[in-house]
């Protein structure tokens, strides 16, 4: 499926997700295993700031690492979202989808179409456990959740291997699609805080 058209939405709703979370609750447990939702959140900001520059088939450049703290800076709500806009806009370019692209600037990477997947996964999972997290609406369509199934489940085997995805979690066949969604990615659609 052609996530081009899809990935402006889905970064914006991961925005709008982002911008909600009351800092109380930056302690609180999510769907993520082990991850409460300021490690969710420094997850995401993080390599979303990667997306753009792998879409351009640059380096990630300088920039804080992994384990900064993107909680603690003002204003981080917004860095996320101009970093999202960056990402969803370098995507748009049709040169982004060919030939291999990283996130971590290491080695030749993967081909362009899964890293560009990955990005577009990034917003709609965590998008989707910071949401249930904190009480918020998910806001997630169908259409956004059937390309990130897609995606997600043609690299679910590789993802589990390397701990992306936890453990897929039993869902019925003719669940809607989010559901199997998150199913697939090891989230269990009836997770509750």
């Amino acid at each position: 499926m052609d996530l081009t058209d899809l990935l402006a939405p889905a970064a914006a709703n991961a925005v709008r997700i982002v911008a909600a979370v009351p800092a109380d609750l930056l302690d609180a447990p999510t769907p993520c295993d082990g991850w409460d939702v300021r490690t969710e959140l420094n997850h995401l900001v993080y390599w979303t700031g990667r997306g753009g520059p792998a879409a351009r088939k640059e380096g990630p450049g300088d920039g804080p690492g992994e384990d900064h703290d993107f909680t603690a800076d003002p204003g981080f709500a917004d860095h996320f979202a101009a970093v999202a806009e960056d990402a969803a806009r370098a995507w748009r370019d049709p040169a982004a989808w060919t030939g291999n692209a990283s996130l971590t600037g290491d080695g030749p990477g993967m081909p362009a179409p899964v890293i560009g997947g990955m990005v577009f996964g990034e917003w709609v999972l965590h998008g989707w456990d910071l949401a249930v997290a904190t009480g918020r609406p998910h806001g997630i369509t169908d259409e956004i959740a059937r390309a990130a199934y897609d995606g997600a489940a043609s690299i679910a085997a590789m993802a589990r291997e390397y701990g992306a995805f936890g453990p897929e979690v039993a869902v019925p066949a003719d669940a809607p699609v989010l559901d199997r969604l998150l199913g697939v990615t090891g989230r269990d659609p009836r997770w509750k805080p």
